[in-house]
């Protein structure tokens, strides 16, 4: 049985590498109680798999891992069990059953929304959101193409960032509207927003291309904005958020000729509702949109 765990990250916690994370889940998930299968051989481990690794010192309210059990309890027991073993920093949100053909969430990942603000003491990339919004517009709606050099292990390559960023905009950190909008669920963000609520915030938002093959890391989009201004680009100054992770509406989540022929048809269903409804059929999804709930008729509250 696959599972779809969901997380969030923050407070010291945003210091933990990729690499300490799986191995605290690794030993969280037996805490817990879960029956978590293990692979075969003579090094046998636990069969996990993360979507797409964070950087260190970034905070994040979409954090996704996979994982395949033997037997589970329902997403709201297995939810309670897991938050019980967790250290302060770290949160279960989801937990959500897959398909048994499906595949892993590293596999999907197509794209990722950040939230960008400066840190107390540090300036900001403008005085106020009205600022920052021109800044934008001529920086990313204006320019044609956002030409820069990326340093990689082995070479310098030019690339065109344009393409790769698909929404840039500024924001109002400090308003009801937009942590709603946004989802926001990080506690020091939203102390921050009610210890000062008169203050204006200015915040960039930023959805760009994730993945394996064209992956764009905030900070060089960050960097590049920086640099189109002359401002100075302090990584210290800034601190950065992933909101959510997202997998192409359009790619097929399953292996197997004929669970994918069943999730077209199903795509293609839903594609037909939203034109009825005149609505634009979304271009992503959120990884856990493509798992289920495990409902249950009662829950004990202790470790299962």
């Amino acid at each position: 049985m696959n599972i779809r765990i969901k997380f969030q990250k923050y407070g010291v916690m945003k210091f933990i590498g990729h690499l300490d994370m799986m191995r605290y889940f690794q030993k969280a998930i037996r805490r817990a109680g879960i029956n978590i299968a293990y692979s075969e051989g003579y090094s046998p481990h636990q069969i996990m798999s993360f979507a797409a690794p964070l950087g260190v010192g970034v905070t994040s309210d979409g954090e996704y891992f996979d994982i395949e059990v033997r037997s589970t309890q329902s997403s709201l027991c297995s939810i309670r069990a897991l938050n019980e073993t967790m250290v302060e920093g770290i949160s279960i949100l989801e937990y959500k059953r897959l398909p048994d053909t499906a595949k892993t969430s590293m596999s999907l990942v197509a794209a990722a929304d950040y939230l960008i603000y400066g840190k107390p003491g540090y300036n900001f990339l403008a005085d106020n959101v009205l600022d920052l919004q021109k800044k934008v517009q001529d920086f990313y709606e204006s320019q044609p193409e956002i030409n820069i050099t990326k340093q990689t292990k082995k070479q310098e390559i030019q690339m065109n960032l344009k393409p790769l960023i698909y929404k840039m905009k500024s924001l109002n950190l400090n308003s009801q509207e937009t942590l709603h909008q946004l989802q926001v669920k990080n506690p020091e963000i939203l102390a921050m927003c009610q210890d000062s609520p008169e203050t204006e915030f200015p915040a960039l938002f930023l959805q760009v291309c994730t993945g394996s093959s064209d992956n764009v890391k905030p900070e060089l989009v960050l960097e590049s904005f920086c640099r189109f201004y002359d401002l100075p680009y302090d990584p210290l100054g800034f601190q950065i958020h992933r909101l959510e992770v997202y997998a192409k509406a359009d790619d097929i989540p399953v292996k197997g000729e004929q669970e994918r022929r069943k999730y077209q048809s199903y795509l293609n269903h839903q594609k037909k509702l939203c034109q009825q409804k005149g609505r634009e059929f979304p271009q992503f999804l959120t990884l856990g949109q493509l798992g289920k709930n495990i409902e249950s008729s009662s829950c004990t509250g202790e470790a299962p």
